[in-house]
């Protein structure tokens, strides 16, 4: 498991039926408890892309969340990618 203390910027393409069916809402949601700041926005193509930045496990924890039977719609899979934040983000938006 990564330190707590290491920070990290998730970006995560959310793929399936979830758009119109609440996910942005439910991931800021889960974001906000994390502790996180970022986005979640819906894509021309259906995708919804979530960018998260804050502590790693809490990061992983979200990637955990949208891919857990939980979330609202239907996740068929989701690409993650990692990188070092950028930070400049306060709050976590709907997009």
């Amino acid at each position: 498991m990564a330190d707590e203390t290491e920070t990290a910027r998730l970006t995560a393409w959310v793929h399936g039926m979830v758009q119109g069916v609440g996910f942005r809402w439910w991931t800021r949601s889960k974001a906000l408890e994390l502790g996180l700041v970022g986005s979640a926005s819906n894509l021309a193509d259906g995708r919804v892309e979530v960018i998260a930045e804050g502590s790693r496990p809490d990061c992983e924890r979200l990637l955990d969340s949208l891919r857990s039977e939980e979330s609202p719609g239907r996740v068929d899979h989701v690409v993650e990618r990692w990188s070092d934040p950028r930070g400049g983000l306060t709050g976590f938006v709907e997009r």
